[in-house]
């Protein structure tokens, strides 16, 4: 697939492992050679990001600069000369809606970023965002109000993230 696409970046996500254990088959793409990879500090086999371009960027960030969400390995940035790109993997609000109140700091935290890169120059965001903004996202909306990645308070995450003028792109081409 990789090679019949022959995309210029390719973000990943859950990849759940560290740079170390990445598979063979991976490390040995030729038309991608310049590989990032973030995985959690003290969580092996927990969430993790990748990045593969076909050119170097000029720089390459790892999480979103707050301590209490860069621990996890969620996020990798790399800068070229006419836009960014992230590859993200926004945390689930989990088993119960226990994480949450983690997840609202976290939407509000990663806005904050994207809106510093955005600043600069475009930004093209890649990522599992864990969200369904709208019903039309879900099959069953009525039923799943309250379950993870379909709250009010997720998707209007998301929302304001629309608001700071970002484009769900899969939306824009599929209404």
């Amino acid at each position: 697939w990789v090679q019949e696409e022959a995309p210029d970046v390719l973000c990943l996500q859950e990849t759940k492992c560290g740079a170390g254990s990445v598979p063979p088959e991976l490390r040995a793409l030729p038309s991608l050679p310049h590989q990032y990879w973030a995985s959690p500090h003290d969580r092996p086999g927990y969430s993790g990001v990748g990045l593969l371009a076909r050119v170097q960027p000029l720089r390459v960030t790892y999480g979103i600069g707050e301590e209490e969400h860069d621990g996890e390995g969620r996020v990798v940035a790399a800068e070229f000369p006419s836009l960014f790109v992230v590859s993200a993997y926004v945390p689930n609000s989990g088993r119960g809606l226990g994480r949450l109140p983690y997840r609202r700091r976290w939407d509000a935290a990663f806005r904050r970023f994207l809106a510093r890169l955005d600043a600069r120059k475009p930004v093209a965001l890649a990522g599992d965002l864990n969200v369904a903004h709208g019903e039309l996202d879900l099959r069953h909306p009525a039923r799943n109000r309250r379950s993870a990645g379909f709250t009010d308070e997720e998707r209007e995450g998301f929302g304001a993230l629309l608001d700071d003028g970002f484009l769900d792109s899969f939306r824009h081409l599929y209404p």
